[in-house]
């Protein structure tokens, strides 16, 4: 919150405080007993609490063969979610390429930037993972392996395929959870 500015007013000549005693007369001030203390606002203190490091496991589950793994949903959040995050609800704060890295390193940098955007509270980044073009067999691994690790990360509540101007099939927008501190 911005700290109001001090105004400073010009010093008042004898003129001046003659007109104002005049205007506002015989001032009393209010009896003691009519006051009232305010209490003291509490504050809670900020807690501050080192994010774990989630292992995020290699071995593709169930979850890429049922539905469809061009978006995510944690439970509890609404489908809503997925067409406010297309249209730009929430702006993308960082991104991450994954071009031409192999499994291990690119889940092992996955697992990073999670971890820092995380910190650095941002609520939506987009991860590029290409589409498989130039892979052997024309196969998008890491499209499917980074959708699966980003499934398992607890912090990410939702993600979506990006839109053609941000990457199409090769990326996706991921919306992460933020801690509120009160």
């Amino acid at each position: 919150m911005k700290k109001p500015t001090k105004i400073t007013s010009p010093e008042l000549d004898a003129n001046d405080a003659a007109l104002f005693r005049a205007a506002v007369g015989e001032v009393q001030p209010l009896p003691e007993q009519n006051r009232i203390t305010p209490k003291p606002i509490r504050r809670k203190a900020p807690i501050h609490q080192p994010i774990q490091t989630v292992e995020i496991s290699d071995t593709l589950s169930d979850f890429v063969a049922e539905g469809s793994p061009n978006e995510f949903l944690r439970n509890g959040i609404s489908r809503l979610t997925l067409r406010k995050i297309r249209n730009g609800t929430w702006p993308v704060q960082d991104q991450l390429d994954l071009h031409g890295n192999h499994s291990d390193a690119a889940r092992k940098l996955l697992q990073e930037f999670l971890h820092e955007a995380t910190l650095q509270e941002f609520r939506c980044v987009r991860v590029i993972h290409g589409k498989g073009l130039n892979s052997k067999g024309g196969e998008a691994v890491l499209r499917n392996l980074t959708r699966h690790w980003l499934s398992q990360y607890p912090r990410v509540l939702a993600y979506c395929e990006a839109p053609s101007a941000q990457g199409g099939s090769g990326a996706v927008l991921v919306l992460l959870k933020i801690s509120k501190i009160d």
